[in-house]
């Protein structure tokens, strides 16, 4: 049974908590292109509160429910059903977070934050993908995950066709594909 973590150690598990979302590409592309309303932005930052605190009244969170718990906030918040293979990946870093907080391993969760915080600055989803530079190998899974939510429906989807269905269309997915293999995305005239 893990006792909740003191409040120093907290107010680092909710930085990595921020950091793993603000990286998280389906999470972002929601937010930049207001799938949870007006409030979209504000939506994001109560999910790191809210993902906290289910840590902190919760002992012995399993990955599994801690998956369960952001799909629901996606799908109840933004409208969105997360099927790109990203939630499992989110979770299980959420997890390890926790657990190296635990662990009072303190210096390894701020190197994440740190490395997230970089993640997040120079690989941020847009409408218009651009290729990624070859020779990253770190970083092989976080192309792949970029790849697919950039791609549209025809490679796999990445969020949810019934949360693009559901808002009025502030893009029009266009079937031209340019000569690099990428889909383009285009905002309606």
């Amino acid at each position: 049974m893990m006792a909740p973590l003191a409040s120093s150690t907290r107010e680092i598990f909710t930085e990595a908590v921020r950091a793993i979302l603000e990286a998280w590409s389906v999470l972002q592309i929601a937010v930049d292109n207001g799938f949870g309303g007006a409030y979209s932005q504000q939506k994001a930052d109560w999910m790191v509160d809210v993902l906290q605190q289910y840590f902190h009244d919760n002992d012995d969170l399993q990955q599994c429910e801690v998956e369960d718990f952001i799909s629901d906030l996606m799908n109840n918040e933004f409208d969105t059903m997360v099927d790109d293979g990203s939630l499992p990946q989110v979770a299980q870093k959420v997890c390890l977070m926790y657990q190296l907080c635990d662990q009072g391993k303190l210096t390894k969760v701020r190197e994440q934050i740190s490395q997230l915080a970089q993640k997040k600055n120079t690989g941020r989803a847009k409408a218009t993908a651009v290729k990624t530079p070859a020779g990253d190998d770190d970083e092989e899974e976080d192309n792949d995950e970029e790849a697919m939510e950039c791609d549209g429906a025809s490679n796999g989807p990445s969020v949810s066709s019934t949360a693009v269905k559901q808002q009025p269309p502030p893009q029009v997915m266009n079937n031209d594909e340019e000569d690099d293999g990428w889909t383009v995305v285009c905002r309606k005239k």
